[in-house]
């Protein structure tokens, strides 16, 4: 179990809600997750149409029994625009959790660092459980702790790339530096893989949507995501093998017989 915005859980995946092939598809996905919070955009939702509602549907039948939603603030550009998105998005779903995203490049999805601590600032003022999706710069990470961020998300890679962790050495120092912060990896995982290595790294989550929404067998690779989160964090609570330059026997020679041969 661990703890995140005053909420126990089980689960350390997060998972998103878009791009599925069909709503039955990205309920049986995050089924098989075991996921307690799912991300949702405000601005992806359209009135009508049978998707749509069996969409919401899903979305009260979710919140329930220690399962909760995180609406973001995808395709947000400025620190005003996230406020209102967010400010609607509290007011449809009934929480006051947010994934703040205020992006500044369209080609890169990388989040503009001024907007974003600002947005962070006010939201927090106004109440708000701040979930912000960050680069994994030290500096940001301590400024949007100082306006009263509780959790941070830093990238592994620009959102959609499946990259993994382009930066390990970057999020082992946040580790190092906020040890008692929730830090989750949000955006750039593209294998169950690189999903283990954020959890060996000590993180205490991974967010993601793309790599199981467009998997050919989505369902399959959430639970291959499932698993390789669970291993990582074993690892990390059992203590991953330092590296080291030196060969060593895994075999003792402490008492092997040995023989002499005499001509």
């Amino acid at each position: 179990m661990w703890h995140i915005a005053g909420k126990t859980l089980d689960s350390r995946f997060l998972i998103g809600t878009a791009m599925y092939d069909s709503p039955e598809i990205m309920q049986q996905s995050i089924d098989a997750s075991g996921s307690q919070i799912i991300t949702v955009s405000l601005r992806r939702q359209s009135a009508g149409g049978s998707d749509n509602q069996v969409f919401w549907e899903f979305l009260q039948s979710f919140q329930q029994n220690n399962r909760y939603l995180l609406p973001n603030t995808a395709g947000c550009h400025n620190a005003k625009e996230a406020i209102l998105t967010a400010q609607m998005a509290r007011e449809l779903f009934k929480t006051n959790w947010v994934k703040l995203e205020v992006i500044g490049d369209d080609y890169t999805l990388q989040p503009d660092p001024f907007q974003l601590v600002e947005a962070a600032k006010e939201l927090i003022q106004q109440g708000f459980e701040v979930f912000p999706y960050c680069t994994d710069d030290l500096i940001l990470c301590e400024k949007l702790l100082e306006v009263g961020c509780n959790i941070l998300m830093p990238w592994g890679a620009p959102i959609g790339t499946g990259k993994g962790l382009m930066n390990p050495y970057a999020l082992t120092l946040l580790r190092e530096r906020f040890p008692n912060v929730p830090l989750i990896v949000d955006a750039g995982i593209g294998k169950p893989s690189h999903a283990a290595h954020a959890m060996e790294l000590g993180f205490d989550g991974v967010l993601l949507n793309t790599a199981v929404a467009k998997a050919q067998d989505s369902i399959k690779m959430s639970k291959a995501f499932k698993h390789g989160i669970e291993a990582g964090r074993l690892a990390y609570e059992a203590g991953c093998m330092q590296e080291q330059q030196k060969a060593q026997a895994s075999t003792a020679v402490v008492g092997q017989p040995f023989w002499h041969l005499e001509e």
